[in-house]
């Protein structure tokens, strides 16, 4: 175990999940600001149970244990502001300007249909209304070579060219957001969201919203306090969404893209 000031570090050189071994420390009291580190992870997932893999020593595999004394409905920030902790970083280290698509994923580069450089997972317990505790999962991409790539992603490196390590990614991360989740606990929950509108992806654009069997299709126009997704349909009003899949464009018929 190591540590950053105010922030208890367990680091391991592979696990199956960050988000499983943090799990665990959770249900056994874990204290906030313990986060869970490894060099190499076996079974990564990310939303929808969608499999996070990347050789030992080329990404960032972590999971960050907290303890906000906050009701549940005011975690629907946190996501958002764990992606621009990544951003900012990212942006510090390589002096590109990275791209947040809602609600949790991180884009670099030029290239549109490979522009995924991290992505971010919440988990979290509750007592009722209370949160016992939150899991916020983060996984970046940093020295992954293409060829070892799934569609649709990036790495760092691949994108901007800069060489830099997993723990130099991860400690700017972790200094960003810091400051991210201690602003975070002082609002109770309703920071500021501006980090994020200044890097909203798909912005004005056509996009659609998939939720199981509901689709959702119009324009981005932005988020809301509570970090919502508001969508214009055509000829009706602005709707709020709070979970689903956004992909660029309208769904074509069949649900094929």
């Amino acid at each position: 175990m190591t540590g950053k000031p105010g922030w208890l570090i367990h680091r391991y050189d592979t696990v199956n999940s960050t988000m499983d071994v943090a799990r665990v420390l959770a249900q056994f009291g874990a204290r906030d600001r313990t986060v869970v580190l490894s060099v190499e992870q076996t079974s990564g997932r990310g939303r929808g149970g969608r499999s996070w893999h990347a050789p030992a020593g080329t990404a960032v595999f972590c999971t960050i244990i907290l303890r906000p004394t906050i009701t549940s409905e005011r975690l629907s920030t946190l996501p958002l502001l764990a992606g621009v902790a990544v951003a900012e970083a990212i942006e510090d280290i390589s002096g590109c300007k990275a791209r947040l698509k809602w609600p949790n994923d991180v884009w670099l580069g030029a290239d549109p249909d490979n522009a995924k450089v991290s992505g971010i997972l919440l988990m979290s317990s509750l007592h009722g209304n209370a949160v016992d505790f939150v899991a916020v999962g983060i996984g970046i991409n940093v020295l992954v070579e293409s060829g070892n790539l799934p569609q649709g992603a990036t790495s760092l490196h691949a994108a901007t060219g800069v060489a830099t390590t997993p723990d130099e990614v991860f400690n700017a991360v972790l200094d960003r957001f810091d400051r991210a989740y201690a602003d975070f606990v002082a609002t109770r929950g309703r920071p500021s969201l501006a980090g994020w509108r200044a890097r909203a992806a798909l912005l004005g654009e056509v996009v659609t919203v998939e939720d199981g069997s509901r689709c959702l299709t119009g324009i981005f126009t932005g988020i809301d306090e509570d970090g919502g997704l508001l969508i214009e349909e055509p000829g009706h009003r602005v709707q709020k969404v709070v979970a689903g899949d956004l992909v660029r464009g309208p769904r074509r018929v069949g649900g094929g893209r």
